[in-house]
């Protein structure tokens, strides 16, 4: 069962947990285009569409990339995760035993390695990837003032479609780097 808590949720997980954020994700990505690709099913175009949205799943205080999607299992005991790897739909391609519903579609999103950030601390890490800006050394000097990819993309293409937000965040916008910034409220992800 599906449990969020948008009331006075502090950062990270309060308030949801990581099982329903996952199956929140799932739930999502499963149904974004549905509409669409049940009709192009329909008319047999044969032909494949652009894609026109992307789904960044932020996991802010989740588990680490060792115990989701670039395990080590041969490493040392002092380097590798708890978890252990299962087989996906992509050949020679293993993630971890806690997303079995992602390893059976894992032909139909990529996995970024070449992302990276120069600091130690994870606040303002997470700030860089989210705004692409540097917060400098600690996350403690946060003004929050450099608007997030999704406030960005927000302003300058707007919706898909009309009545729908360009940008959402589940279950609020207020971890560092998700906010608008400097482009004010219009912006927040919804």
């Amino acid at each position: 069962m599906l449990k969020i808590d948008v009331g006075g949720s502090g950062k990270y997980c309060d308030g949801m947990s990581r099982r329903s954020f996952v199956q929140l994700g799932v739930a999502g990505m499963a149904s974004l285009g549905l509409a669409d690709v049940l009709r192009a099913k329909e008319q047999g175009t044969g032909r494949t569409a652009k894609a026109q949205s992307a789904i960044l799943i932020w996991l802010d205080g989740g588990p680490g990339h060792l115990d989701t999607y670039d395990m080590k299992p041969e490493a040392p005991a002092e380097v590798r995760g708890i978890w252990s790897p299962i087989r996906t739909n992509v050949p020679g391609f293993e993630m971890t035993e806690l997303f079995p519903k992602q390893a059976q579609v894992a032909d139909k999103f990529s996995i970024v390695r070449s992302l990276h950030h120069d600091t130690g601390d994870h606040f303002a890490g997470g700030h860089r990837m989210l705004t692409s800006k540097n917060m400098g050394v600690s996350g403690a000097n946060n003004t929050g003032k450099f608007p997030s990819i999704g406030s960005i993309i927000s302003r300058e293409r707007g919706p898909n479609r009309r009545g729908m937000p360009a940008y959402a965040a589940v279950p609020v916008a207020s971890s560092i780097g998700l906010n608008p910034g400097y482009f004010g409220g219009n912006w927040l992800g919804g």
